[in-house]
């Protein structure tokens, strides 16, 4: 039976509204389709504004039902259900600072959170104003329904008049993706569903059928930490599992467990048969109240609760506890007052904060958690603890550092000048007599400068040295933090996860980053947060993506230097990027997960965490904050990033990247550092070996500095506290052509064209190209022939049972092009006098991806098959397999992402 909805002339006489089944999209499953607009009863009050002006074509039924009233507006319905079942009850309703209760059956009121899980939110308003006027769906929970008649009542009380809006609701299967206001099983116009060379992504639920051809759960251990907690290899450099075996980590930052209607032990399924296994806790353990010694217990349950979900597919946690942004602690519990600083800087030196800090974490780790039996102390699927996000003081984040806290900071630097020095007027002295204003040498105190001074080299030898002074004390101030708590977690918590100091940057990157990594060297891992994408200008750009934004977007292959993990790793330990991604509404992602892989790889950086997620599976467009009319931008959960993963972490994960000899080997001094000298080779994107190059070592036997290119020919490692005369470059001409704008690595297995925006990948196990292909068309790599009309896509050729290629028995062939939300829109426009794009329409779902256009041969005579693959890794058909020329050929399904060849 096809749906149908009845008019609304007689929507009006119906009392019992009648229960429709319908063939789902994918597997049949029956739904529950009520209209708003076609009560049993009902008071509420309508208002021309808030009633007439609205698009109701854009409405379920071209109707709703609302209020508008100095008293809450209620309406019933009844409902039958043929037979017991689980559903899961969404609404369509007015999500901008509404409320809107329900009761079922009697039963106690329960309140809609109309923002956590909303989806498809747009502006029905008839002039297009952003004031009230949204509908938008929002998944209510899981409901078990008996067999007979049900009642339900809806209730609008919002504080602004009672305002609401309701347009439908349904009981649907788990699987149920709202879709505006299309019923399951209803199309959208051709112009909504595909247009022109685009496929609509629109996934089944994930059934984790045993059947499926690309599942990469068998990757994970049984239990996450089954053979002991992870620990480093003898040298220091990586990490290795309980049992002494290698360990490469595939991960991502979820926030999944801040969603109630998530079921997390499904979460972690979904994840796991992607490659994740790991996932980084960013949570706030800091007082929900007014004890400063209390712990937040509502975080640490969900920081349990994942911990134990986690842990049961094989994927690892990674403990963030305290963010100075989001802390909680004010100088009435007993810390000292910042000043309108907030809490930047003030762990490093706070003795008070400090001492609550380690309480908190006493609480999180060394009581027992209810959902394993045991306290993540004894647990080794907690495999690191960070002590802290995004904070510095050798950041500009510290100039603001006021109050009481300004004076236990100048207090502190005189303690350190009066030890280094014999007493202030010595190092006064030392100094040329250098005066900072807030100086009381008479208390025993001194004033730093502001950061900014540290990043400049104009003022006069006194200065400097002043200057290198203070820049020692900062450093050693965070050192001695780092130290406190890592032996405070270890020794007395008696907590054997790795730790990791922070992973912040610095005002100056150049020549000030690695006195930020030495700080960290008391822990065993080196840290940092580094993102890709363009300019992004918008009054709510730092979060979300809404009409009239500007933007620049260009692929990663053009700009390699921007490339994440392209980092300084320190000797004796292993490097993580605990936050990063390729930023919407930056387009060019599929080569993300490609460029990672291969490169993180090749260099040994060992953990990149993509950021983020808060679904428990797919993300469609949607908004930033569940109200606001946008899309979301801190995302990754989508086809041209998830949707990447499966190839990616295999290849990473399986080791079929070599990794290289340093490209280059840096040795230096501490005195370098308090100086600020210029490093041979930095991170930051702007470097320029060329610039201040008297501000290098005069110890350093490298004395031009070195092409940041290095970065792609092999690993760029740094030892503190060295000598400057033993560092080490390759022969990098040999590997970087700067004519043909070419990098290749030491390996020979990557290979860079920065010029046209190309990336190969040649390894006996893994083979493939990103970028922009029909610049070239053809790619003959070693085992597999790639031929493309894509103006840009990327493709992965993978073996599945470790073998080689040429001799596998099961390929993955994974491809990406493009995806952008149905009806996006943009023009030009310049942003900071650059050529970019303004956004017109930032659209809704589902995603559109361009289709791909790739022909792949591979040289294994033994292929027999080519089976065409869901997006959950289901077999969909067979496609033709024929031989070329002593290959196996086959045309990649314009609307696929998978193939698996066996």
């Amino acid at each position: 039976m096809k749906p149908f909805h009845l008019d609304i002339r007689f929507q009006a006489l119906v009392t019992l509204l009648t229960v429709i089944f319908f063939p789902a999209l994918a597997r049949g499953s029956d739904y529950i389709w009520i209209e708003g607009e076609a009560p049993k009863s009902q008071n509420m009050t309508r208002h021309p504004w808030w009633y007439d002006k609205v698009k109701k074509d854009e409405l379920s039924g071209g109707d709703f039902i609302s209020n508008w009233s100095d008293k809450p507006g209620e309406a019933a319905y009844d409902f039958d259900v043929p037979t017991d079942k689980d559903y899961t009850f969404w609404v369509r309703a007015n999500p901008s600072g509404s409320l809107l209760s329900f009761q079922l059956d009697g039963a106690d009121w329960k309140l809609i959170d109309m923002t956590t899980g909303q989806q498809g939110n747009i502006n029905i308003a008839e002039d297009n104003k952003p004031d009230l006027r949204f509908m938008a769906w929002a998944k209510v929970g899981a409901l078990k329904l008996s067999k007979g008649a049900h009642n339900i009542k809806f209730k609008m009380h919002s504080a602004n008049n009672n305002h609401g809006m309701l347009d439908c609701f349904v009981f649907a299967s788990e699987s149920f993706m709202p879709d505006g206001a299309l019923k399951p099983g209803e199309k959208p116009a051709q112009s909504a569903e595909s247009a022109g060379n685009k496929w609509a992504f629109k996934p089944a639920k994930d059934e984790f059928s045993p059947d499926a051809l690309l599942d990469l759960r068998g990757l994970n251990e049984k239990v996450a930490g089954e053979s002991g907690f992870v620990t480093r290899s003898k040298d220091g450099n990586d990490f290795v599992l309980g049992n002494g075996q290698p360990a490469r980590f595939w991960a991502l930052n979820t926030g999944a467990y801040n969603n109630p209607h998530v079921n997390l032990e499904r979460h972690a399924r979904f994840l796991a048969k992607r490659g994740i296994n790991m996932v980084r806790f960013h949570g706030n353990i800091t007082p929900a109240g007014a004890d400063l010694m209390e712990v937040d217990k509502a975080e640490r349950e969900k920081l349990w609760k994942l911990v134990a979900a986690m842990k049961k597919e094989g994927i690892y946690t990674t403990f963030s506890p305290y963010w100075a942004g989001t802390s909680r602690v004010k100088p009435a519990m007993g810390t000292l007052d910042p000043g309108k600083n907030g809490n930047w800087g003030m762990l490093f030196f706070d003795k008070k904060l400090q001492e609550a800090y380690r309480a908190w974490m006493k609480q999180v780790l060394t009581e027992k958690n209810p959902y394993t039996n045991l306290t993540l102390a004894d647990d080794p699927a907690l495999a690191i603890i960070q002590l802290q996000n995004e904070d510095s003081l050798l950041f500009y984040t510290s100039q603001g550092i006021a109050g009481t806290g300004a004076a236990e900071l100048r207090r502190q630097f005189g303690e350190f000048l009066t030890k280094k020095y014999g007493s202030l007027d010595k190092a006064k002295e030392s100094w040329g007599n250098v005066d900072v204003k807030g100086d009381n040498f008479a208390a025993g105190e001194a004033a730093p400068y502001l950061v900014w001074e540290l990043t400049q080299h104009n003022g006069g030898p006194p200065q400097q040295k002043r200057c290198a002074d203070q820049m020692q004390f900062y450093t050693e101030v965070m050192y001695n933090f780092n130290k406190m708590a890592g032996d405070y977690i270890h020794n007395e918590l008696h907590c054997k996860a790795l730790i990791n100091a922070g992973n912040w940057r610095t005002a100056d990157n150049v020549t000030m980053l690695d006195a930020e990594r030495y700080s960290y060297t008391p822990n065993e891992i080196m840290g940092v947060n580094r993102y890709y994408g363009g300019a992004h200008e918008g009054a709510n750009s730092g979060w979300a993506i809404s009409n009239g934004d500007k933007f620049t977007d260009e692929c990663v292959m053009l700009h390699p230097r921007e490339l994440p993990v392209t980092l300084k790793q320190v000797e004796g330990y292993p490097i993580l990027i605990s936050e990063s991604s390729w930023v919407p509404p930056q387009g060019y992602q599929s080569e993300g997960p490609f460029m990672i892989a291969a490169y993180q790889a090749m260099t040994g950086v060992d953990i990149y965490y993509w950021f983020a997620t808060g679904e428990e599976d797919w993300r469609q467009p949607g908004s930033a904050n569940g109200f606001m009319p946008s899309e979301g931008k801190w995302v990754c959960a989508t086809p041209m990033l998830m949707g990447q993963w499966p190839a990616a972490s295999l290849l990473f994960r399986m080791g079929y990247v070599a990794k290289a000899e340093p490209a280059v080997y840096e040795q230096r001094a501490l005195k370098d550092l308090w100086e600020r000298k210029m490093p041979i080779i930095a991170e930051d994107a702007g470097y320029d070996p060329n610039r201040d190059k008297a501000n290098l070592s005069k110890e350093s036997n490298v004395k031009d500095g070195v092409n940041p290119l290095a970065y792609l020919v092999g690993p760029v490692v740094v030892k503190y506290n060295g000598d400057p005369a033993q560092s080490k470059v390759a022969d990098l001409g040999k590997y970087i052509d700067t004519n043909a704008k070419t990098v290749r690595s030491l390996t020979g297995e990557l290979e860079l064209d920065y010029g046209k925006g190309l990336c190969t990948l040649n390894t006996p196990k893994a083979q493939g190209v990103t970028g922009f292909l029909k610049t070239v068309g053809t790619f003959k790599l070693a085992d597999v022939t790639i031929v493309s009309g894509n103006d840009y896509a990327s493709v992965l050729v993978v073996s599945m049972d470790g073998k080689e290629l040429k001799g596998s028995g099961k390929i993955l062939v994974q491809a990406g092009t493009s995806e952008r939300p149905t009806g996006w829109k943009t023009k030009p426009a310049k942003v900071n006098k650059v050529n970019g794009e303004e956004v017109v329409n930032f659209g809704k779902a589902p995603w559109q991806i361009i289709d791909t256009d790739m022909t792949i041969s591979v040289k294994n005579s033994a292929l027999k098959t080519a089976s065409v693959l869901d997006c959950n890794g289901m077999k969909m058909q067979d496609i033709p397999l024929e031989d070329a020329g002593g290959m196996k050929q086959f045309k990649m399904p314009a609307n696929a992402l998978y193939v698996v060849l066996q």
